[in-house]
């Protein structure tokens, strides 16, 4: 059988040797590890591979997601990473054991919402210490905490932050402190034990691993440095990781000689861009069978080192091929790493056939 493209290749014994590397390292400090299948849209493979290296949770953004997880049959519990949305409660509290919140508004629609499945829900007041995404500012959370206490059907189980993902902003000794010191204060409050304190994604690992993360700190939720073998902070390799754990291959469609400039009058692109073009004279040029549709153009590295990305549109993405070390015609087939971003629309994308490799 032919591999069709454009298609991700998926290297899940890869990937769990990566989780296996960096969920030792958690759990040397004591903490629990949450696994990140987002950015493969929870490919069962890739979520078997995390559980087995020793996952002690599963998690995802999306509640489809956690309703293949679940179908999964998989021991550890699934938590929600993305704020819950009221309207969806109940599926919210049939599908994830635990969710992340920032209101006693959703604390309350969740609850009523187990109430009525008769079950009973775990969840996480997110605090938030600087990155400004979600997060109750720390002065408030006490008081939702004791509020919280009431809910019925409802168990708040810690405290958490997220760091990195909106405004940059690193995790330190210092704000990871003012999360335990939130924890302590909500505790006292509410009268709960809150013994959960996540400390927030991949960005919490270098921290982790310098030896000067908290010792409360005892939840990570971790997702990118395991897939893709990265340290999020400068995207450089994580020590002991794989990198080779993805790639896209596409097919050239189109090869001719054109100007490596567009002649005629130009306007706004079909994405409202104005874009800027360097004169490199006439150039090799090849299209590919892929597009903005489906993958961040921006956001792949060929693995030829003698082909440069030039841009692409929805459908189409245009290779400068002139210094291609390799063979290139009609037909042939090109091979991309994405980056996270690029990473993410490949696996969501339905037009992208998803191949599991071994080895």
């Amino acid at each position: 059988m032919i591999a069709q493209t454009p298609r991700l290749e998926i290297h899940p014994d890869r990937i769990a040797q990566n989780a296996k590397v960096v969920y030792d390292l958690c759990h040397a400090h004591g903490a629990q590890v949450a696994a990140v299948g987002k950015v493969v849209c929870a490919h069962p493979e890739v979520i078997h591979a995390m559980v087995e290296a020793g996952a002690d949770m599963v998690s995802d953004s999306r509640i489809q997601n956690l309703a293949s997880i679940a179908a999964l049959g998989l021991e550890p519990p699934s938590m929600l990473l993305r704020i819950p949305t009221p309207s969806a409660a109940h599926d919210v509290v049939r599908y994830a054991d635990i969710t992340l919140n920032s209101s006693l508004g959703s604390l309350q629609v969740l609850s009523d919402a187990a109430r009525m499945l008769g079950v009973r829900h775990e969840a996480v007041l997110m605090i938030d210490v600087g990155d400004l995404r979600e997060g109750v500012w720390p002065d408030q959370a006490p008081d939702i905490a004791k509020a919280a206490a009431a809910l019925p059907n409802l168990d708040l189980i810690g405290v958490g932050a997220n760091l990195a993902c909106y405004g940059g902003v690193l995790p330190t000794v210092e704000n990871m402190r003012l999360l335990v010191e939130v924890r302590d204060v909500c505790r006292e409050a509410s009268g709960l034990d809150l013994g959960l304190i996540s400390g927030g994604n991949s960005s919490s690992l270098p921290l982790l691993a310098s030896g000067d993360m908290p010792p409360e700190i005892n939840h990570f939720r971790i997702g990118e440095t395991v897939v893709l073998g990265s340290n999020v902070l400068d995207r450089s390799d994580w020590p002991g990781t794989r990198q080779d754990t993805v790639r896209l291959v596409a097919e050239i469609v189109e090869l001719e000689r054109k100007p490596s400039v567009p002649i005629g009058l130009r306007a706004q692109n079909a994405f409202g861009e104005t874009v800027e073009f360097d004169d490199r004279g006439t150039r090799l040029r090849a299209i590919c069978n892929i597009g903005r549709q489906d993958t961040s153009v921006d956001g792949i590295l060929p693995h030829d080192p003698g082909i440069r990305v030039v841009g692409g549109s929805s459908d189409h993405l245009i290779l400068d091929v002139e210094d291609a070390t390799g063979d290139v015609h009609l037909g042939a087939e090109v091979a991309f790493t994405p980056n996270y971003g690029a990473l993410l629309g490949l696996a969501t994308s339905p037009y992208v056939e998803k191949i599991v490799r071994r080895g």
